[in-house]
C-alpha cells in the first residue's frame, strides 16, 4: 500500500481560465498529504499523467480521489468508474448560472460535490461551500511598477474574459468622464477576447469621446500580478460571477478593489468603502463617483487592511485545509 493517498485533478480545457488559477493554487499545499498529479492541459505542475500512465496509478494505489472541474472532466472519470476503476470522485461546481439537467445529473454520480458560494446550496444535493483562495505570496504588493505598454503614469483596471456579462461596459461609460479631466489616467482591460462585435462597441464609443490614446486593450497574461501592482485600482465590474477569484487577487496586490454588490463573493470579501467599494451592476453612474474618489484620492480606504484580511481568511493555504478534510472524509467513508 502507498504511504500517501493518491489525488488526480483533471483540467481539460484549451486555455488558462480562473479554474486553472485555483488548482494551480492549492496544489503545492496539497502534495504534503497527497501524491498529486494533473490530468489534462494548461495547470502548472510538473506532475502530469497521460492515459496510460493514469490508468496504471488507478491500479497501483488503494485509495484514490480524483477532482474534476467540469462536464466533460466528470464524463472522463464516470467513464473510467464504468471500465472497473475504483476512487472517490469529488466535482467542484463553478459557475453561478442555474445548471442544465446534464449537469445536475453528472453531479448527482459524484461522491462529494463543492461549490464556492453559499447560493449553491440551493442545488438539490448535498454540496460543501469551499471558496478559492490566492497565493499570498505570489499576489503581493510591490511599489514602482512600470509597465511598458501604458504611456500614462496612473492606470486602473478590468481582468478576465471580455464580453458582456463581464460589465466592461460599465467600466468604459464610468471612466469616460474623468478620463477627459485627466490625461495622466488610463484605462485597461485585459484579458481574453470572448465576443469580437462587443469589443468593436466598446470601441466606438471610445473614439467617439476622442480618448482612443487613454484606453488599452491587453492580451490575456500570465503575469496578471504585475499589472495589479501597477494599477490604482482593479474595477469588478461582473453582472455575475461564479465566485471572482480577480477580487481577491487585486486585494492581495494592494490595488482597490471596486467591485459589484452582491455578485459572486464581492460582498463577502468586500467592507465598503473601508477595504474596497461595491456599487451595484450596471450602474455606471455611481461607478464614476467611486472612480473620482480615487484619481482624486479623496477616500479613506486602507488597502493594506484589505491585503491583511486576504491573508487571514482567503488564502490559498486555507483553501487546501479545507479541501484535504473533505478529501480525506471522503476516502475514509464506508
Amino acid at each position: 500500500m502507498k504511504e500517501k493517498p493518491l489525488l488526480i485533478h483533471f483540467h481539460m480545457h484549451h486555455r488558462k481560465t480562473g479554474v486553472t488559477s485555483s488548482v494551480e493554487n492549492v496544489l503545492p499545499f496539497l502534495q504534503k498529504d497527497f501524491d498529486t498529479y494533473v490530468y489534462g492541459n494548461q495547470v502548472l505542475w510538473d506532475r502530469y499523467l497521460s492515459l496510460k500512465e493514469l490508468k496504471k496509478k488507478l491500479r497501483e494505489y488503494d485509495q484514490i480521489i480524483i477532482h474534476a472541474h467540469r462536464n466533460q472532466e466528470i464524463q472522463q472519470a464516470l467513464w473510467l468508474r464504468f471500465l472497473g476503476y475504483r476512487f472517490k470522485l469529488i466535482v467542484s461546481r463553478h459557475a453561478a448560472t442555474k445548471p442544465s439537467k446534464f449537469t445536475l445529473w453528472l453531479m448527482k454520480k459524484a461522491d462529494v460535490r463543492i461549490g464556492l458560494i453559499d447560493s449553491m446550496k440551493e442545488l438539490p444535493f448535498e454540496i460543501s461551500i469551499i471558496g478559492h483562495g490566492v497565493d499570498t505570496k505570489r499576489f503581493v504588493p510591490k511599489e514602482n511598477i512600470k509597465i511598458p505598454q501604458i504611456t500614462q503614469p496612473n492606470f486602473i483596471m478590468v481582468a478576465g474574459r471580455v464580453r458582456p456579462k463581464k460589465g466592461h461596459e460599465t467600466f468604459v461609460k464610468a471612466f469616460i468622464p474623468i478620463l477627459k479631466e485627466h490625461p495622466d489616467w488610463a484605462g485597461v482591460i485585459v484579458g481574453k477576447i470572448d465576443d469580437q462585435k462587443f469589443v468593436l462597441s466598446l470601441k466606438k464609443l471610445i473614439l467617439e469621446n476622442k480618448l482612443e490614446n487613454q484606453f488599452y486593450f491587453i492580451e490575456e497574461t500570465r503575469a496578471i500580478e504585475e499589472w495589479y501592482q501597477g494599477s490604482k485600482a482593479t474595477v469588478v465590474p461582473s453582472h455575475s460571477e461564479g465566485f471572482s477569484l480577480v477580487c481577491l487577487e487585486a486585494m492581495a496586490c494592494e490595488s482597490i478593489c471596486l467591485a459589484t454588490k452582491d455578485v459572486g463573493v464581492h460582498s463577502n470579501v468586500i467592507e465598503d468603502s473601508k477595504t474596497g467599494f461595491l456599487f451595484e451592476a450596471g450602474n455606471h453612474k455611481e461607478l464614476t463617483e467611486i472612480l473620482n474618489a480615487i484619481v482624486s484620492d479623496d477616500h479613506q480606504l486602507t488597502t493594506k487592511k484589505a491585503r491583511m484580511y486576504i491573508e487571514e481568511n482567503w488564502s490559498a493555504e486555507k483553501e487546501a485545509d479545507s479541501l484535504k478534510e473533505v478529501y480525506l472524509r471522503s476516502i475514509n467513508k464506508s
